[in-house]
């Protein structure tokens, strides 16, 4: 725990629970609510092949994680540690643009 804690910069126990609650939450609520939009537009296993449904969850959830991770970590006041973190996933995916600011 304590290599954990300092890896990811924190100081106390509390930080470290809120933290892994966040992430443990955020997972299956971006899974869910990917699950829930692609029914909603009528795509679902029963009338499409299961590869096609499962990249086009995979590609609904990676957009949504980061941003579901920033808004959650807010709200459990770990805005700190999960901001950053939001923004170097949504860089990776390519979405990285939306928090870079140009100077005019």
């Amino acid at each position: 725990m304590k290599k954990l804690k300092e890896r990811w910069g924190i100081t106390t126990i509390y930080q470290l629970l809120l933290i892994i609650v966040v992430f443990a939450f955020n997972g299956s609520l971006s899974a869910r609510i990917s699950s829930y939009l692609l029914t909603f537009i009528g795509i679902n296993e029963n009338n499409t092949h299961w590869f096609i449904y499962y990249v086009i969850l995979i590609l609904l959830v990676l957009p949504l994680y980061p941003f579901l991770l920033m808004g959650f970590g807010y709200l459990f006041g770990q805005s700190k540690f999960f901001f950053p973190f939001g923004k170097r996933m949504l860089s990776k995916i390519g979405l990285g643009f939306i928090f870079n600011k140009k100077a005019s």
